[in-house]
């Protein structure tokens, strides 16, 4: 008995050091929000003109300026860039949960809306089903402090 409840206790651990420990290759993860298919699990959330689950909201600044705001947002919030760039206006983040380090993927899209820019992202679990939405609650903490770093401009 002692020894099933070890192998248990190995096995849960390895779990959770691949969990925190997998490698994240770049070219997986960096996703245009266009493009990308939406998942079959509920682990996602997609803001995109079409298809998505939010509209995207249109700032009034150039979109350069919008990229470098959002990457101050991001890393603000514990996010490290994992692929693209802030010049390109595509940036993929990968963020990770407080306690359990799930790894969490963000990939944005900058692009021109009349005199200002939208930001498109697409923000997705690496494991599990579920992300008990995560997702969603970190992209509107983005996007909210885009919106007050716009009126206080």
């Amino acid at each position: 008995m002692k020894l099933i409840l070890l192998a248990a206790l190995v096995a849960g651990g390895a779990v959770l050091a691949y969990i925190r420990l997998a490698p994240s290759d770049p070219a997986q993860w960096h996703e245009d929000p266009r493009l990308v298919s939406r998942p079959s699990t509920p682990n996602f959330h997609l803001i995109r003109m079409a298809g998505g689950d939010a509209m995207p909201r249109v700032y009034q600044m150039p979109p350069a300026d919008l990229a470098a705001r959002l990457d101050e947002v991001a890393r603000a919030d514990g996010a490290r860039l994992l692929a693209g760039s802030v010049a390109s206006l595509h940036m993929t983040y990968i963020s990770r949960t407080p306690l359990m380090g799930y790894p969490d993927y963000t990939s944005v899209l900058i692009e021109p809306a009349g005199e200002g820019a939208m930001l498109l992202a697409f923000a997705r679990a690496r494991f599990g089903h579920s992300d008990m939405g995560v997702n969603r609650a970190r992209l509107t903490r983005w996007l909210d402090a885009l919106e007050q770093a716009q009126i206080s401009g």
